[in-house]
Formats: C-alpha cells, structure tokens, sequence
C-alpha cells in the first residue's frame, strides 16, 4: 500500500465516527453567534500544529469564512509572541496560556483548546484557569478518555490513532464551525414573521376617549 492510500485508508476509517459530531458543531456555532454578536470573546490555543489550526480559526471568525458580516472577537493566545515568551521566561512554559486566559478571559466566554493528545500541560492549566474564571470550556482532541477533554465541559474528540489524521479533522470542524456561526449570525438578522392576530388589512386602530376602537379603513 502507497503512502497516499495508507494515509487515506486511516482517514476513511476516522470519517463515519466523525459524522456524529455534527450537532454538537451546530450547537457550538449557534452559542459563538450569540456570545461574540453580545459582545463576548473567544480565545483559542494550541500547541504546533494545533497552533496553526487554532490561528487559521481565529483568521476566519475576525475576517470572514463566506459572506461579508461583522469582525468577531477571537485571540489566538500562542500568536501573542511577546506575552508567550514573557510568559515563559518568568512563570513556566505551562502558564504560557493560563496567564493570558486569566487576563482576557470574561464570564461566559469561550476557551477552545486544540491538542491531538489531549495531555499538553499548558492547556490543561489554561483549562483550569477558564473554568476558575468561569469560561465555557471546549475542546478539540484525539481520541478519549483524556485529560484535557475531562478537565473541559465539553470535547469533539476525533476517534483516530493517527495524529495527521486527527489534525486535518480539527481543521474540518474549525471550518463548520465557523460555518454554524454565520448562518447563526443570519438567523438572528433575519426580520421576523408578523404575528397572526397583529396583521389587519384594511382596519386602523385609534384611541377614542382612552377605549381603542376599530375603523375600517
């Protein structure tokens, strides 16, 4: 067997398990929309690879995935370079995200963490500090049990022993996520329907001597 076909035999294998994620990304997506549209925040972290995907997921929620909307606020903590390796020189590496969490972290955000793993010491503090903070916290990871998907409320966990296979997941998740935020976003925006006993045609309503009295029109 080929490189390519090995590879795409472990990622056909993860896909049927990974289907059963999808209502949990629509309900992600539809919290996202309310918190971020009310003002709130959501902070991501991850480490390498996860890094990246955590950053990528940002870049679309403050930009945009399809449609032109408003600028989402989204921090990738391992992007803030100075902070991370202040951070590091003067706590530890493991309070590299913990520290930022506790700084910009609000009730009632969101604390997603990547890790293939799910054993990362640092976003098992970040964890920690979120749920002091009180953050939503989730979760992306490889398959459970784990420790960071237990120290979260809740875990996409991807069923696949292969890290690759696990990380181009995430990426798909990270991308309906974003997804599920902006049709969110659009229901929210979309004018509701009038109420039945509301709609008159051809009857105006006026006071008369403080009674309200039908006129026909």
């Amino acid at each position: 067997m080929s490189l390519l076909d090995a590879h795409l035999a472990h990622l056909t294998a993860a896909l049927p398990p990974f289907r059963r994620c999808e209502p949990l990304l629509a309900r992600w997506g539809a919290t996202l929309a309310r918190r971020l549209t009310d003002g709130g925040r959501l902070l991501v972290a991850g480490n390498g690879g996860s890094a990246a995907e955590a950053q990528h997921l940002t870049a679309e929620l403050v930009g945009k995935l399809r449609d032109d909307r408003q600028p989402l606020s989204a921090i990738a903590l391992h992007a803030e370079t100075s902070a991370l390796t202040a951070i590091g020189n003067d706590y530890g590496y493991a309070e590299v995200f913990a520290r930022q969490v506790r700084a910009h972290g609000r009730p009632d955000d969101v604390l997603l963490l990547l890790s293939t793993s799910g054993g990362s010491g640092n976003l098992l503090a970040a964890a920690r500090a979120g749920q002091e903070a009180g953050l939503r916290c989730w979760a992306f990871t490889g398959p459970t049990p784990n420790p960071l998907a237990e120290a979260c409320h809740e875990v996409l966990a991807v069923d696949s022993p292969d890290t690759q296979v696990v990380q181009e997941l995430h990426l798909v998740s990270s991308h309906l996520l974003c997804e599920y935020v902006e049709q969110a976003m659009a229901e929210q925006l979309a004018p509701a329907a009038p109420a039945a006993d509301a709609v008159r045609t051809g009857v105006e309503v006026v006071l008369d001597g403080g009674a309200v009295r039908p006129v026909q029109a």
